[in-house]
């Protein structure tokens, strides 16, 4: 018999394709106009705190997180993070979120910021950001970010602009 319990795993160089096929499904082609968005086109997401799901050997589920700037305060910016639809309702995003969270704390960060339900998100600690705080590039609901303290205190004073963190950026190549 296969063995079909889910694994979390460090996402690889190699699983870019199949993500972005998963984003496509799940999000359809008005991603990319969001203000997320906006800012994971100038700056890759960092593989060391970003996952894959996978029942067996089929990818369920991805979280990536890229590096930002709040101001001058260095930063995660989580998402996007997806379940493939027939597999959402068992937890995969939660977990998926959780290990994302846990390996950024380890690996020093501190703040981690998203855009997202407040209701589905708060679940695993994220709170609202206080209006005005933080300014992302392009409209967003205010509502709709959030914040998730892997340090506490880290988010105190912090606020500003949200940009990419252009000092962890990979050379990216130009072109479609």
């Amino acid at each position: 018999m296969n063995d079909l319990s889910l694994s979390i795993l460090p996402e690889a160089a190699g699983d870019a394709q199949a993500i972005e096929r998963l984003h496509e499904r799940t999000f359809g082609p008005g991603r990319f106009v969001l203000s997320a968005y906006r800012i994971r086109e100038h700056v890759d997401h960092l593989l060391d705190v970003s996952f894959t799901a996978r029942i067996g050997t089929l990818l369920v589920g991805s979280v990536r997180q890229l590096p930002i700037l709040i101001g001058e305060t260095r930063a995660l910016m989580l998402g996007p993070l997806t379940v493939e639809p027939p597999f959402r309702g068992r937890s995969i995003g939660r977990q998926l979120m959780e290990r994302a969270l846990n390996d950024a704390r380890e690996k020093g960060h501190a703040i981690v910021l998203l855009v997202g339900d407040a209701a589905y998100y708060s679940r695993v600690g994220f709170k609202p950001v206080p209006k005005g705080r933080v300014t992302m590039p392009g409209p967003v609901d205010p509502a709709r970010v959030l914040v998730f303290e892997l340090v506490d205190g880290a988010f105190e004073g912090v606020s500003g602009q949200v940009s990419p963190d252009w000092s962890q950026a990979r050379n990216r190549r130009s072109g479609p």
